[in-house]
């Protein structure tokens, strides 16, 4: 579908890929994956046709349609939620418009008989099939069922883009290109601003509705599970497999183990036939032995091993002084916008030394907790309190693109570096891989990756002995992530980490606090034992049920209703409906295969002149695609229905 041949870039003279090429397929699920830096988002950039190659070519069809969602985007605000999701239709408003204009034009005119107003019937009977075709009709319930998915209830709908956080509105524009349905999905780090919920919900879309996809995402878990083919960028060259991350991953250390082998065979070949020809060099006797041995050395392709990438990134959070015992204390904290209850009745203690995680769905209170302990919300109920000689060092979800743009990567860190610590700037932007040229880059040009480390510099420089991070590992590397991990885990001092990222938070945190309906339960030991007392594999599954409500509530339970447990027969008659409900799910989705199947065989007909001219194909072609939206819904509230009451 997309063929990329001979591809260069270069900056400033240095290639930062060179002759790459490969071929995009239909269905295709890519990850392209790299160190921050390698030229990931700017690969996309140039699928997406936003930036040009100083080489190479990409071909692609001309009626195929792109959809990119870069990292970082300026919104407009000037529409509700629905208008905006409302733009991804805007061609079937358009063709609708032309539809009631030639139905107007032909219950005007009376020529009946006149060739022309034969070919104005013709014309109306091919835009109206291709209006059905596009889905004119059901559009709306795609829309809300899309939105929904995405995290917005039907209240947000007609509230403006503005009242939303940054995050929510990348929602929005992710909501927009998923309803277009282009041949090509580009997704530069979707997962940045999506909570755990709507992670699963996004998972499923790809790997179930979307046409082609390029995934560049540091979530091993959503790689794993949408993926199906990793493009990795290294040292310049791409390496194709057509195998999931975790599989890559494996081919990757076997392929270099390989090279290496190769390599080092062919060094051992060389050195031998130097040193042979070295110490025969002026010998008359042996002067043809000699030429052979110099032609057969040029004539050797030398092997190339990948360059691993060495450079270290050394993270050590300096722990300033002793904090008191208790670092935080909340009694009965309550917090509230007019009617609505973020969360009421907490009650946790954090000790000196600590290491916490605060996990749940966004909007449940994780971010506001956080800044009621950074006082930057005071209007809360209850008692906060912060122990001696607290210093907080804090990093928001959004650090990264609160820098300024203009400024060097240098003078960032000369702008807040004081005393001793100026006079050793270039070590530690050395340190964090922005050495030599890099300390001279604008922030603009910066990856988010590279942003993100930038931001954590900053941070380094504070003396400070409580960390609190909401959401780190956004656009980081994996390996910067493992680093990031080891800093923390090292650190003398209190950490509270605001993360969905199961891998990051294994073998960090010592308690979670879950935020869910209005409350805040704590779970003592680390994320794996949290999972296991919550009967779920992941993250990711966390609160699909419906939750509690946000206000507290008195209800009438039963001894036995309060305690959580289910009688034998209750048990036996949740197993049951259990097992139907799987059968429903697996009969929608055997359903979906085959209605797709038929689908794509009568697409394929209609792209030939004679299809494109059979009305009942186009008739067929609706009522299939009809079935599908009507099993996709059976297959979405089934499956709802099925995680829901795997929970109880």
């Amino acid at each position: 579908m997309i063929a990329i041949e001979g591809l260069s870039v270069e900056f400033n003279a240095t290639p930062l890929f060179e002759d790459v090429s490969y071929v995009i397929n239909k269905k295709d699920r890519i990850a392209l994956v790299g160190k921050n830096g390698a030229g990931k988002s700017t690969m996309l950039k140039i699928l997406a046709g936003l930036q040009q190659p100083t080489k190479g070519t990409v071909s692609m069809p001309r009626d195929c349609t792109i959809g990119y969602l870069p990292q970082v985007m300026k919104l407009a605000d000037s529409r509700t939620v629905m208008q905006e999701a409302e733009l991804a239709f805007e061609h079937i408003h358009e063709l609708q418009a032309d539809l009631d204009r030639m139905n107007r034009e032909l219950s005007e005119r009376t020529d009946y008989e006149s060739e022309e107003y034969q070919k104005l019937i013709e014309r109306f009977t091919h835009e109206n099939d291709r209006f059905l075709l596009m889905g004119g009709t059901n559009y709306q319930a795609e829309i809300e069922r899309t939105l929904q998915g995405l995290g917005f209830s039907r209240t947000d709908f007609d509230r403006p883009t503005s009242e939303f956080s940054g995050g929510w509105r990348m929602r929005i524009e992710l909501a927009k290109l998923l309803l277009q349905k282009p041949d090509v999905l580009l997704l530069d780090e979707p997962t940045n601003h999506l909570d755990i919920e709507s992670i699963q919900w996004l998972e499923q879309f790809l790997a179930t509705r979307a046409n082609a996809v390029v995934l560049v995402s540091h979530d091993r878990a959503f790689l794993n599970n949408v993926t199906t083919r990793t493009i990795e960028i290294s040292c310049g060259h791409i390496y194709d497999y057509k195998v999931k991350y975790d599989e890559f991953v494996k081919l990757r250390k076997e392929r270099r183990e390989q090279q290496l082998r190769a390599y080092e065979n062919q060094q051992k070949q060389i050195e031998d036939t130097e040193a042979f020809i070295e110490r025969f060099r002026y010998k008359a006797t042996k002067a043809v032995q000699v030429q052979s041995r110099i032609k057969q050395l040029a004539k050797i392709e030398r092997i190339e091993v990948d360059e691993e990438d060495n450079s270290a990134l050394r993270l050590k959070f300096t722990c300033s002084s002793r904090s008191g015992n208790y670092p935080v204390i909340c009694e009965d904290v309550a917090k509230a916008y007019g009617e609505h209850v973020i969360f009421h009745d907490v009650n946790l203690t954090i000790h000196r030394g600590e290491k916490v995680a605060f996990v749940g769905k966004n909007g449940e209170g994780k971010s506001t907790l956080v800044k009621c302990i950074m006082g930057e919300i005071t209007d809360y109920t209850g008692r906060l309190t912060l122990g001696h000689n607290v210093q907080i060092g804090y990093f928001a979800q959004n650090q990264a693109q609160l820098l300024d743009e203009n400024l060097t990567v240098f003078d960032t860190i000369d702008r807040v570096a004081v005393g001793d610590i100026r006079t050793k700037i270039r070590d530690i932007l050395g340190a964090f891989m922005f050495g030599g040229e890099a300390s001279e880059k604008k922030v603009k040009v910066l990856s988010g990756g590279e942003r993100t480390r930038l931001a954590m510099i900053k941070l380094l420089l504070e003396p400070v002995n409580f960390l609190i991070l909401d959401e780190p590992t956004n656009h980081l590397d994996m390996r910067s992530k493992d680093v990031l991990k080891e800093a923390i885990r090292d650190f003398d001092g209190t950490v509270i980490i605001v993360s969905h990222d199961r891998d990051f938070l294994d073998g960090l945190a010592t308690k979670v606090y879950e935020f869910g309906g209005g409350q805040v339960k704590e779970h003592l030991g680390g994320i794996y034992d949290f999972l296991q007392k919550k009967q779920i594999d992941n993250l990711n599954e966390l609160q699909k049920s419906p939750g509690l409500s946000a206000s507290p509530t008195v209800t009438n339970e039963t001894p036995k209703e309060s305690s959580g447990r289910l009688s034998y027969e209750e048990q036996k008659e949740l197993n049951k409906r259990l097992k139907k409900l799987e059968r429903r799910v697996a009969d929608c989705e055997k359903e979906i295969e085959q209605t797709e199947a038929a689908i794509a065989i009568l697409e394929q007909k209609m792209t030939t002149p004679e299809g494109a001219a059979d009305v009942s194909l186009y008739e067929q072609h609706g009522k299939l695609k009809a079935q599908l939206d009507k099993t996709m819904e059976e297959w979405e509230t089934a499956s709802t229905e099925w995680e829901s009451m795997k929970e109880k």
